[in-house]
Formats: C-alpha cells, structure tokens, sequence
C-alpha cells in the first residue's frame, strides 16, 4: 500500500466503470495511482458492472484510495450514474476502464477551464493511442486546436457535476453507443458550451474486450434514431431515419446480425419518443451530427 496525500475535499471526481475486463481495469488503476499520489483534489470512484471475471475483487483491493460501487448486474451506461450520484467533486473526469488521463497538466486544465469559463459546461479531451498519437473522431474538431466542439468522446471528458444532474446523468435507456451525442444535446439545450482542448490528453487503449458484434448493429441504430425522432423535425427526419437505417443494414451485412437488425429497427420505430425538436440555430450546431447520418454526405466524402 503507498502512502498518499490526505484527500481534502475533492474538486475534480474521476468516475470510470468497469466490466469484465481485468486487465485494462488493472492499467487504468495503475496509471491513476502513478497519476494521484501527490494530489489532495481529485478522488476516484470506480463502478464495478457486475463483473464475473474478477474485476469486482481487483477493485476492492484498492478501496484504500478508490471508491468501488459494486452492481450485481450489467446495466450498461447506467453504471455510471452510480458513480456520479456518490462524487463529491464540483466537476467529473469521465474514463473508460481502458482509458487514462497522460499527465497532471490534463487535470489542472480541466480544472482551470470549468472555474475561469461559467459558459463552459463539458471539456472535451484529446483521444490518444498508446503511442501518443491522435485517435480521429467526428465527435471532435478535425484540427486538432482548442475551440468550440459539438459533442465529445465519453473515454475522456470532463463535466460540471451539477449540469449533468440538472440533465439526468447519462440516458440508462441508451444502454451502449449515442449516449454522448444525446448529453451533448441536453448541454446545449442548457445554454452551455463544450470546449476542447487537445492539452486535455487521454489515452484509449481500445480494447476489443467486450465488443460484440451484435451490440455495434443493435445500439447505434436504435439509440441514433431515437435522437432524430426527439430533435429534429420533419421532413429532415424522415430523410435522417432512412439514411441510419442504410447504415445500419450495411453494418448488418457485414456481421450478419440480420435479427438484431430488425431488432433494432423495431424498438427505433416503435418506442414512444416525446418530441422536444430543437429551434433552427441550435439545429446548426449539430451539423457535424446531420452529417455523419447523411447517405449524400457519406457517400460524397468517399468520392
């Protein structure tokens, strides 16, 4: 056990959640205690998704310095929320079990940046490979410079704690995937900014651990149009529908998860979805998203 510096009260919480992968846990545990022992600001809080692989069991072993939230099941993103609901910290640092913030400067600018910027309400990071290099992303600015960001990837971003109460924590519905496009959104509904920073540098290890092919069909397709039905107003609804549909059906070509597939498209459709359609201006701020569920732009940006 190493000696570290007393936790005061916490300005920043790092909540990552956990499932069935012991090893990119153990990393990121690591990494964290390399990173924190000289700090008094920052806490830890690591939710375990009922894992059956021994992650649980790792956790605990570090409960000198990480709050562990053990769940007897797998819930999925709502894991999460567990961990937010018990941060004591004004703003939360959100990782992956197979994400790590590099160094200390990525917390001191996170923290700088939410107490110096009130319009500023999520600090999007830096994606990086172990190697150091960016991990490219339509969530994120392509120029890689600080600015404005319409979404963020949710390995590595950083959220005033009391925002994302006030918009529901992440949407347990959602299960897996879209689940930051839709936090997104509701930040802006809120009238605050999310501001990235590529001096806010988190590694993503990526790890395939997990990753099912059933769950990349089902989840992107359901959860994106329940975005666009609660957005977007028709006609650029139907039109944004049909093009997810296409995708979706070319990703269940190539891993054969037909049922899933229809799975999806039927919870997409069917799923009552109060509308709560955005004003024109904000609808241009989410032309990045527009675009990315476009069949024209898609197909335009491969020729």
């Amino acid at each position: 056990m190493m000696n570290r510096v007393k936790l005061t009260e916490p300005k920043l919480s790092i909540v990552f959640l956990n499932y069935n992968r012991l090893k990119e846990t153990r990393s990121t545990l690591v990494q964290l205690s390399r990173l924190l022992e000289h700090r008094h600001d920052v806490e830890v809080i690591a939710v375990d998704n009922g894992s059956t692989d021994g992650t649980g069991d790792l956790l605990q072993t570090h409960a000198d310095w990480v709050r562990v939230v053990s769940l007897p099941t797998n819930t999925g993103i709502a894991g999460y929320n567990e961990g937010f609901k018990q941060a004591k910290g004004d703003y939360l640092l959100v990782l992956d079990d197979d994400s790590h913030p590099v160094d200390e400067i990525t917390l001191d600018r996170i923290i700088q940046c939410l107490d110096t910027r009130p319009d500023v309400g999520v600090v999007a990071c830096r994606i990086e490979s172990v190697k150091g290099q960016p991990i490219y992303t339509w969530h994120l600015p392509k120029n890689d410079v600080p600015g404005l960001s319409m979404a963020f990837v949710g390995c590595g971003f950083a959220i005033r704690r009391t925002l994302f109460e006030q918009i529901g924590w992440y949407p347990g519905e959602f299960f897996l995937y879209q689940n930051e496009i839709e936090v997104a959104i509701r930040v802006m509904r809120h009238q605050y900014k999310i501001y990235y920073d590529p001096c806010c540098r988190v590694v993503h290890r990526q790890s395939p651990q997990g990753r099912t092919r059933w769950r990349q069909v089902y989840y992107p397709t359901r959860n994106t149009i329940w975005i666009i039905r609660r957005y977007f107003p028709f006609p650029i609804k139907a039109y944004l529908i049909a093009s997810r549909l296409f995708f979706g059906l070319l990703r269940a070509l190539q891993s054969l998860e037909f049922g899933w597939y229809y799975r999806a498209v039927f919870d997409a459709l069917h799923t009552p979805i109060e509308p709560q359609i955005l004003p024109l201006a904000q609808q241009k701020q989410l032309t990045t998203f527009w675009r990315q569920n476009s069949i024209w732009h898609q197909l335009i940006k491969r020729l």
